[in-house]
């Protein structure tokens, strides 16, 4: 669960679900109610709530209070058997991806179905060497068989039996992006028709049976609906596949596991010249100029618009302390939104740690509403920061007790030292006065 107190497990042997206590280190509830295999579980991340729900193929869906009232629960009836659940994160809307293709959104409070979004036609779909139908006939057994929401749960990543991730706007249900993963031909399934160089005199060469010389010999031919095959096959080519997907907590990158491997897709804003409500007059020399006359909230604007983030950079680390307040102050929402995205990310690799902190003190206490990855990143940094430091310290702490301990040591011995030299100079002075 969010707190870390719990863990629950389903399976497609039996079809309970068990849940164990990660301090006690036993078993606590077993949930009983589901007719067919548990498929998928997910609890509530809202930190207050003990909230389960499962996911199963007897085509329901089941909200579980797990912790406070046991084997209670609230069962929501679903079109096809599900393959997977997903909690939004701030935890009152539940998605639920099923074998029709479909991906369905229900309030949590009311069991209400608020959205729906059909994806089977976005899955896309290929055609195995040992596939008997076409393409389009096999995409019609297609499905989702992982979910996520973003940081901000305006957006469902969703991943499954094809070569394509997509992103669906929850609001509007409809498909923001669709990314292929792979070119990868070496993988199955990767185009719509079978390879003409594997089409032989007899039909396509996957579907030939090859046999040992003796009679009932092994045969190479893959059985329908297997999946994985002999993997120790030279020839083998696994389907491709993506196995799970999942969001940053800062909305920035979002992971899929797929069968090319773990993929890292993350938002480059660097790379591409993105100016915002941008006007002619608006370069990188009449931003200097700016600079050069100490008129920083000008400039401050001018560069946000420019969205360059080199000159960003130049106009923040150039901006006295005094001024800092002033700039914020003048900026609208819309612009503050972007300055506080800039400083989340720039902190992270920044020499001036303090410097950024201010600024980002200041925007956020005079614009508070601020979108949550944009605080999870300032978070994140602000907490990598915060490591860094630490480790630096408790390295140097005894390099600085042992200087802190030098001084004195030296001052002391430069003290002695100088008293023995008047004191020899005064044995000279009396010796001479003697002779």
């Amino acid at each position: 669960d969010y707190v870390g107190e719990f863990v629950a497990a389903g399976g497609q042997d039996v079809f309970d679900i068990y849940l164990w206590s990660m301090k006690l280190g036993r078993l606590v509830e077993v949930l009983s109610g589901h007719e067919g295999p548990v498929v998928s579980l997910a609890f509530n991340p809202s930190a207050t709530s003990t909230a389960l729900a499962s996911a199963s193929w007897d085509k329901t869906l089941r909200l579980w209070n797990a912790v406070e009232s046991g084997s209670h629960y609230e069962s929501i009836q679903l079109n096809s058997d599900a393959t997977c659940v997903a909690y939004k994160p701030d935890g009152r809307q539940v998605a639920v991806a099923t074998l029709d293709g479909r991906i369905s959104m229900f309030d949590v409070q009311t069991s209400d179905q608020i959205g729906s979004i059909e994806g089977r036609d976005d899955l896309g779909s290929g055609r195995a060497d040992t596939d008997l139908i076409t393409a389009k006939k096999t995409l019609a057994g297609k499905a989702f068989t992982s979910i996520c929401y973003s940081a901000d749960g305006l957006y469902i990543l969703a991943g499954g039996q094809s070569k394509n991730v997509c992103i669906y706007y929850v609001t509007e249900a409809i498909l923001v992006k669709k990314i292929e993963i792979t070119q990868n031909h070496s993988f199955d399934a990767m185009e719509d028709t079978i390879d003409r160089r594997r089409m032989t005199e007899f039909g396509n060469a996957g579907l030939v049976e090859e046999r040992e010389e003796l009679e009932g010999g092994n045969v190479a031919v893959r059985l329908p609906g297997v999946r994985k095959g002999d993997m120790a096959a030279r020839a083998l080519k696994p389907e491709v596949r993506v196995y799970c997907v999942r969001f940053s907590p800062t909305g920035q990158a979002w992971a899929a596991v797929t069968t090319e491997g773990l993929l890292v897709y993350s938002l480059d804003p660097g790379l591409v010249f993105d100016p915002f409500h941008w006007t002619m007059d608006i370069t990188p020399a009449s931003i200097l100029a700016q600079l050069k006359e100490q008129e920083y909230a000008a400039a401050l604007l001018m560069s946000l618009k420019l969205n360059e983030q080199k000159i960003i950079q130049q106009v923040v680390e150039s901006t006295p302390r005094a001024s800092i307040e002033l700039c914020v102050t003048s900026l609208l929402p819309v612009y503050a939104d972007k300055l506080v995205l800039y400083l989340a990310t720039a902190l992270e690799s920044t020499q001036h740690v303090q410097f950024y902190a201010e600024w980002l003190q200041a925007v956020v206490t005079r614009h508070s509403m601020q979108p949550t990855p944009t605080l999870l990143l300032i978070h994140k940094n602000l907490s990598a920061k915060y490591n860094q430091l630490g480790r630096i310290c408790d390295f140097n702490k005894y390099s600085i007790q042992f200087l802190k301990r030098l001084g004195p040591l030296r001052a002391r011995h430069q003290k002695e030292t100088a008293t023995e030299q008047e004191e020899n100079e005064s044995d000279e002075e009396l010796q001479m006065e003697t002779e």
